[in-house]
């Protein structure tokens, strides 16, 4: 038997996740036809890194996380701090390796936590679910015998009836639902925010992997445990957390659509509209840091003139830098 949330779709609830979807349509549409989609991924990805630790207590700075990712050294940084973070970069290249993943399984929930909580947990191992069992201020989550079954009803859910319901409420509901169950003994807080950024990914509505939700909920963490809190009290009835969770994306979205547009204000680079192969070649380059001209054609199964006539336009658009000599030369994305 999978799980069965509880919610009422509201006229809040409805009229929010209407503008997500006009705002969202919006964003796809101009990030399409633009040159900047690295350099807002590397800063989604930053915030993301920087947001999601915070709530947890990471001292660490915006600025300081953005250092952290490029590999510049920063003076009497806690050895702690900075693997938080790693680990937190690391966790999201797992889940945009894996975006397009159809079904998920407990391994992969094991893995994304190994990847997260690695050498940064004060009890439990990472990588496994919890033998013991854990506080969680006010709340006690379930029992150590009954997680293995509660996150299989949680994954058939996730696998199945999830798809009939908008992005929007299936990642929301998951969010809630992984933080209730409490499966590992340290790290679910990262755990379960990464989990809800992945289903925004695999049910595409987030495919340049641009938007941060987590810098809403860090922004303010009382409201946001109590938000958690406050389905509990409800007696597991998820609506009103659902309409907050969609609050956070339309502002999300918004702070994206405005980043995009200071991005269009200051742009010279030439416009073009990606072709399904040009992004195809971005991912693999996000992916891999580079590639040789025959590693490309060789990846995409094209000619050595089709990679030449999917590269040429990239790099006109400043997308994408060749580095090296003329036999030794490889591609990468150019840092915005």
């Amino acid at each position: 038997m999978s799980y069965r949330p509880r919610f009422t779709i509201t006229a809040d609830l409805l009229a929010r996740v209407e503008r997500i979807a006009a705002l969202r349509e919006r964003i796809q549409t101009a990030v399409v036809d633009v040159a900047w989609i690295p350099a807002l991924q590397k800063d989604s990805r930053a915030r993301n890194a920087h947001s999601s630790t915070a709530i947890e207590g990471n001292p660490l700075t915006l600025e300081q996380v953005r250092a952290i990712e490029e590999g510049r050294e920063i003076p009497a940084l806690a050895d702690r701090a900075r693997r938080e973070v790693l680990n937190y970069f690391a966790g999201l290249r797992f889940i945009e390796k894996h975006a397009k993943k159809k079904t998920i399984g407990h391994e992969d929930i094991l893995d994304l936590h190994r990847i997260v909580a690695a050498k940064v947990m004060d009890q439990g191992d990472a990588g496994r679910y919890r033998t013991m069992r854990v506080r969680v201020g006010p709340y006690v989550p379930p029992s150590p015998a009954e997680v293995s079954g509660l996150m299989f009803e949680l994954l058939e859910w996730w696998n199945g009836d999830s798809r009939k319901l908008s992005p929007v409420l299936s990642s929301g509901i998951l969010h809630y639902r992984f933080e209730a169950i409490h499966p590992f003994a340290d790290g679910n807080g990262r755990t379960g925010r990464a989990l809800a950024l992945w289903e925004l990914y695999r049910r595409g509505f987030d495919t340049h992997h641009i938007f941060s939700v987590d810098e809403f909920y860090w922004e303010d963490r009382p409201r946001y445990y109590e938000a958690i809190q406050n389905v509990r009290r409800q007696g597991e009835d998820l609506t009103v957390w659902l309409e907050y969770v969609a609050k956070g994306l339309e502002v999300s979205l918004q702070r994206v659509w405005t980043r995009i547009r200071k991005f269009a204000a200051r742009s010279a680079a030439p416009r073009l509209t990606l072709r399904p192969r040009q992004e195809q070649l971005l991912q693999f380059l996000r992916d891999r840091g580079g590639m040789t001209p025959r590693e490309i054609w060789d990846a995409l199964g094209v000619s050595r003139q089709g990679a030449l006539d999917l590269i040429k336009p990239l790099a006109l658009a400043w997308l994408i830098v060749r580095e090296g000599t003329r036999k030794s030369g490889r591609y990468r994305l150019k840092n915005l």
